[in-house]
């Protein structure tokens, strides 16, 4: 009699491994993301500042649409470009019929929140600060739940398709927009 109660239990076991719950689209314990140069992308917000014009200086958000609308020139594409470089396409628009050698700076004012989700005391929506890696992005949503796993993590990039899963063992960069979740363990 004491065996059919193992075999039911080894039963149960089997059954509740496949409710795993959502599971990423791609990658199983890849190795981390690279940590890549922050490009611009909608909802940054950002501080333009063009020498000697003031009324050619402010703070502007990138649109959904990835522009930004620039007095004089217009709809500027951001989306995608550094801050170099998209300092270097206004100062280009700028001199061509506007301004003799404009000297334009770029600085983002605000980065795009992060979203820390799943097994975690307080998930939600948090503002990115540079330098933070999945460790702090845990510390900022007060640790884990008891029943986190700890030893893996999904991630997903803004802008990728899908979320991708990797070992807690490697502590790596998040970036602005990212979602970061954390899965529970089973036993």
């Amino acid at each position: 009699m004491k065996w059919h109660r193992q075999i039911a239990l080894a039963g149960a076991l089997i059954a509740l491994g496949g409710c795993a719950g959502q599971s990423p689209l791609a990658g199983s314990g890849a190795a981390p993301p690279p940590a890549t140069a922050f490009v611009l992308s909608p909802g940054d917000k950002i501080k333009v500042a063009t020498f000697g014009e003031e009324k050619l200086s402010g703070d502007f958000e990138v649109s959904p649409a990835g522009t930004i609308a620039f007095p004089l020139i217009g709809e500027v594409n951001a989306a995608g470009l550094r801050t170099e470089e998209l300092s270097k396409v206004i100062e280009a628009q700028l001199g061509d019929g506007y301004l003799l050698e404009p000297q334009v700076s770029v600085q983002v004012a605000n980065f795009r929140p992060i979203y820390i989700l799943g097994e975690v005391n307080k998930p939600g929506e948090y503002p990115y600060a540079q330098g933070l890696t999945i460790r702090g992005a845990v510390a900022k949503a007060d640790g884990f739940t008891y029943r986190a796993n700890e030893k893996r993590v999904f991630l997903k990039r803004a802008g990728e398709p899908g979320e991708q899963e990797y070992p807690m063992t490697a502590d790596f960069a998040v970036l602005p927009g990212d979602t970061i979740r954390f899965g529970e363990r089973y036993f």
